[in-house]
């Protein structure tokens, strides 16, 4: 037989009984289109988690006090260590060549207010510098002056969300506003960055680190993030950091630095997992649609046995009739693969529009695995219908027997 031959009598047959095809054909591109939207969704997320911290600057390096292998488990938040790192710390890194710049970080909230308006807001304390390091834009007014860090002041940047919230339409620059019982000067306005690894930059105010210090009565800095010089230099900062505040710290490895190249990689390594994880998950209802094939085929090879008999009577080999019913088979899975595409395609779309902040797409690749694994379905669960077909005898197939 030809192979034309072969494809022309697989497809009369896979059309033969209408109901059954689409009930196969439904079942199959279900679990395509599963494990392509679970793929891309996946993937999606892996892509957004990584354009997030890009967002967040480049060549960065994150000192955090403590180490993680002093208690065995990761650094604390609140630096519960044997020295806190201070601005003389901070300023002391500055001096490392591989280093372009340093702001050193102290957070906290407090009650904002202005007239009769006063809400809570997340105060951070940083230098002039963090503006460039988290690569933030200014909508209005300058950031926080250049200067020594141990000298603050009375100034600070506000967020646009907390510039609408406090002052309305009204112009802020040069207006006061009081966070606690201290008065500031706005000589800021960030601009609308929206949320940034969950924190809304929105609704943030930055004052001097010193004037932070002073405000939340501590000396102890929560973070200090510094970027190296270039991409090149980022290993060499990393020694940097560490042997500068071991040198400061009577000879004692008592914080943890992070690169943001290691924290992208350890959530790519995540995402990765997870996708496969769920792609895999999803890919069990084609075992499904599988078996349904199966059973198909299997009633249809109780129908169709007088054809399989005169088939065999007219020469047919065991492989040629095995190669009918696997190509049946082959057929009702690649349609069902692309009914799948499809509905995966239209979905991800719709949840593309609904969610557009996070850049919704197909992975390129989930076409393919799922494809294959369908197609691959297919012929597994059709092997067994096909080798039956294939032993009957002629003469019994040919009496219906």
């Amino acid at each position: 037989m030809r192979a034309r031959d072969i494809g022309i009598f697989s497809l009369q047959a896979a059309t033969a009984s209408r109901s059954r095809t689409i009930l196969t054909l439904f079942a199959m591109a279900i679990g395509v289109s599963s494990v392509i939207l679970l793929i891309s969704l996946g993937d999606s997320g892996r892509r957004y988690v990584i354009d997030q911290f890009a967002s967040l600057g480049t060549n960065l390096l994150i000192v955090i006090p403590g180490r993680s292998e002093t208690t065995g488990g990761p650094p604390p938040l609140l630096g519960e260590t044997p020295r806190d790192l201070t601005l003389d710390d901070a300023m002391a890194l500055s001096q490392s060549t591989a280093i372009r710049r340093v702001a050193p970080i102290i957070a906290g909230s407090a009650p904002v207010s202005v007239r009769q308006l006063e809400r809570e807001m997340i105060i951070m304390g940083s230098s002039a510098d963090f503006l460039e390091v988290r690569r933030l834009t200014m909508g209005q007014g300058t950031f926080l002056p250049h200067g020594d860090l141990d000298r603050g002041g009375n100034v600070c940047v506000i967020g646009s969300k907390g510039k609408k919230e406090l002052f309305g339409n009204q112009q802020a620059l040069g207006k006061w506003l009081r966070i606690g019982d201290r008065r500031f000067r706005v000589i800021g306005v960030l601009a609308d960055t929206g949320v940034s690894l969950g924190e809304d930059m929105g609704e943030l105010v930055i004052i001097p680190v010193a004037t932070a210090q002073a405000l939340f009565n501590r000396v102890s800095l929560f973070r200090i993030v510094v970027e190296a010089v270039s991409e090149d230099a980022v290993e060499r900062a990393k020694v940097s950091i560490l042997s500068i505040i071991r040198a400061r710290h009577e000879g004692e490895d008592d914080i943890t630095v992070i690169t943001q190249d290691a924290v992208l990689a350890t959530f790519d390594r995540i995402f990765r997992a997870l996708t496969l994880t769920v792609g895999g998950i999803a890919a069990i209802s084609l075992v499904v649609a599988g078996i349904m094939i199966m059973n198909i085929m299997l009633v249809a090879i109780s129908n169709r046995r007088s054809e399989i008999g005169l088939l065999k009577a007219l020469g047919a080999q065991q492989s040629q009739i095995m190669g009918l019913f696997l190509t049946e088979s082959a057929l009702l899975s690649s349609a069902g693969a692309f009914l799948g595409f499809i509905l995966a395609f239209v979905a991800m779309e719709l949840l593309a529009g609904f969610f557009p902040e996070y850049n919704l797409a197909l992975a390129p690749w989930s076409p393919f695995v799922a494809s294959g694994l369908a197609l691959g379905t297919g012929i597994i669960f059709g092997v067994l219908p096909a080798r039956r077909a294939s032993m009957q005898e002629p003469a019994l197939a040919l009496s219906r027997r």
